[in-house]
């Protein structure tokens, strides 16, 4: 008994064994074909013709930058899904890329654009980049221009493009090439609390990031500066630092791809010439314009007409976390031309009037997007008669807006009772016809038990990461030793806590910070629970006697928020998931008022679908 037991055991063990690697060998030879479609180019770009855009009079041409693309993507660099969203609505649209060339032309020799015409440039010269986003570019007949820094050509770096790789892009005929500059590098810099860091390269900078402010400078931006603001150097001093970069530029690109890109991005400039100083803006001007045919010189908006200078180009940055309307959002308001928005799902769509800003459906996912500095509105049809009831959604916008549900909300929003996250704060609040009563508030940072940290622990910390950042990246074991003596006294300093007495650090909300929270509430009588995240948030507050209406959502940008790179992004994306709304009887099986959740077969599909995505994530993250 005991061996025929064994040899069964035995043969299961195998048996799943077989299956496991039956498994693996299906999702790697996906990955394979996956690799093989990202790295074989198997089309070639055609230009636009009469026949597929409308070229009449001067529309000039919208300028799109991306910093990156990987497979899934973060809140800084795109996924390849989100990227290839944003490019097909525009392409819906009408739009068409347009070369450098074409730009060179419409300003020298007055040659016209297409109506629609679009100029896309992705930055940083980053490997990964060129294998998520061919196969985009391939698919929609789009071409542009990828900008590298020729500093990663002689230290090799594994994670950006080298010479060859970017002669078989241009080879495709889907890419030209442009440069960002020599190198990425700061100087001027302090933190947050004024501490002067002098010159960063981009490792260090890395290191001490979330410590600083905004009080950096980009390395061809200015003279270097003492903590004093005193020029360290000589006017010659800096005309040759200067130059220096620009000598690398031409020579580097013309020994190593034959040839210096005709396209520049002076980075960080946006100051209508071309530094924040007279005199560096001058050398470098003369630099820009001996070297490069064009110059894009300003970031944050997107459209350049023929008042524009080439050197004086503007770009827009799309965030990561950007969906596909907040694009086209951006684009109609710096074009100043109606478009039409993306919608994604019609069926779910008819459930809901759109009366501010702009939604889409995806799967169970309503995405609504704002006005620039203003909200996004939208009312549940046939909702006027809701009272007593429950519902549940996972809100995940940015924890820098609000992302609002009414309820019992009469048509003109005069009487509702409301409960909203704005910038990472629970609100609940009712109106009756006056202002707005606001009846609980709940910091989620503090609910979710965040521990408080003070001011002078902050600084503390931000000192010693900066000192262990100039230890790891000394010159010298010399100089990493007077480093390492400082951070080690540092070390030893006393910093007064909250609880001694001292203030609060009260961190600025970033603009790329991910917001996630699952909220559930129950409505009944004069009577609301709210839940967030599974726990209590409140029981039982006492609101105004009931009165029957209807429920909206609303979106709204919650103010231009903290970031080093001093974006000016005025539309938010609310996003609301697994939105249901029942009846709050008590009944065992109480009805159904709204639900966006997938049902049935779809939802079989949609989860499997994920699992496998998973999967294959997996796979090449362990490769």
């Amino acid at each position: 008994m005991m061996t025929i037991s064994n040899e069964k055991f035995t043969a299961q063990k195998d048996r799943r064994k077989k299956i496991r690697v039956v498994i693996q060998i299906i999702i790697l030879l996906t990955v394979l074909a996956i690799c093989i479609t990202a790295l074989f180019t198997l089309k070639a770009y055609h230009p636009y013709t009469s026949q597929n855009a409308n070229v009449s009079g001067d529309k000039g041409f919208v300028a799109l930058a991306y910093f990156g693309v990987e497979r899934i993507g973060n809140q800084n660099i795109i996924g390849v899904g989100r990227l290839y969203e944003h490019l097909q609505a525009l392409r819906d649209l009408g739009y068409v890329t347009v070369t450098q060339d074409d730009v060179l032309n419409y300003y020298q020799t007055g040659k016209d654009l297409p109506e629609k015409s679009l100029f896309l440039i992705f930055e940083d010269g980053r490997r990964d980049t060129a294998i998520f986003s061919q196969k985009v570019l391939e698919d929609l007949n789009f071409k542009a221009t990828m900008l590298t820094y020729p500093e990663k050509f002689e230290k090799k770096d594994t994670k950006f493009l080298m010479p060859e790789e970017l002669k078989e892009l241009e080879k495709s005929t889907f890419w030209e090439m442009g440069t960002n500059g020599y190198r990425l590098a700061f100087i001027n810099v302090f933190d947050r609390y004024d501490n002067y860091l002098g010159e960063l390269d981009p490792l260090k900078h890395a290191r001490v990031a979330s410590y600083l402010g905004r009080k950096y400078n980009h390395y061809l931006m200015d003279y270097i500066r003492d903590e004093y603001g005193i020029p360290k150097e000589s006017y010659n001093r800096m005309k040759e630092r200067i130059s220096y970069d620009y000598e690398a530029v031409r020579d580097i690109y013309t020994k190593s791809i034959g040839y210096v890109p005709g396209m520049y991005i002076l980075m960080h400039s946006n100051t209508g010439s071309f530094g924040n100083n007279d005199k560096v803006s001058a050398v470098n001007e003369s630099w820009i314009k001996t070297l490069f045919k064009m110059n894009f010189n300003r970031e944050g908006f997107s459209f350049n007409q023929r008042n524009s200078s080439l050197y004086d180009l503007t770009r827009m940055q799309p965030q990561a976390y950007w969906y596909t309307n907040h694009l086209l959002m951006r684009i109609k308001y710096d074009i100043n031309q109606d478009l039409e928005f993306v919608k994604g799902d019609l069926n779910k769509q008819k459930a809901w009037e759109t009366l501010k800003g702009a939604l889409e459906i995806q799967e169970e996912t309503m995405i609504l997007t704002s006005l620039p500095k203003d909200k996004g509105l939208l009312r549940l049809k046939n909702s006027n008669d809701f009272e007593d009831l429950k519902l549940s959604v996972r809100m995940k916008g940015n924890k820098l807006g609000l992302q609002k549900v009414y309820l019992r909300a009469d048509e003109s929003l005069n009487r509702f009772l409301s409960v909203y996250i704005l910038n990472n704060v629970l609100y609940v609040t009712e109106k009756n016809g006056g202002a707005e009563k606001e009846l609980f508030k709940l910091n989620l940072d503090k609910y979710d038990g965040k521990e408080k940290l003070s001011i002078p622990e902050d600084k503390k910390a931000a000192e010693m990461r900066e000192l262990e950042t100039f230890v790891k990246y000394a010159d010298s074991a010399e100089t990493a030793k007077v480093y390492a003596e400082r951070l080690k006294d540092k070390n030893m300093e006393n910093a007064p806590t909250v609880t001694d007495g001292a203030g609060e650090y009260i961190p600025d909300l970033s603009v790329h910070a991910e917001g996630d929270r699952m909220l559930s509430l129950s409505l009944k009588k004069n009577r609301i629970s709210i839940m967030i995240d599974g726990e209590d948030a409140v029981i039982d507050l006492p609101v105004s006697e009931p009165k029957a209406g209807a429920v909206y959502l609303e979106t709204a940008w919650g103010g231009y928020g903290w970031s080093q790179r001093n974006l000016a992004d005025d539309v938010y994306d609310g996003v609301f998931e697994k939105l249901m709304i029942t009846e709050n009887t008590g009944a065992e099986k109480e009805k159904i008022l709204f639900d966006s959740r997938l049902q049935g077969f779809d939802a079989v599909k949609f989860k499997v679908r994920q699992l496998w995505e998973s999967l294959i994530n997996w796979f090449i993250v362990k490769l």
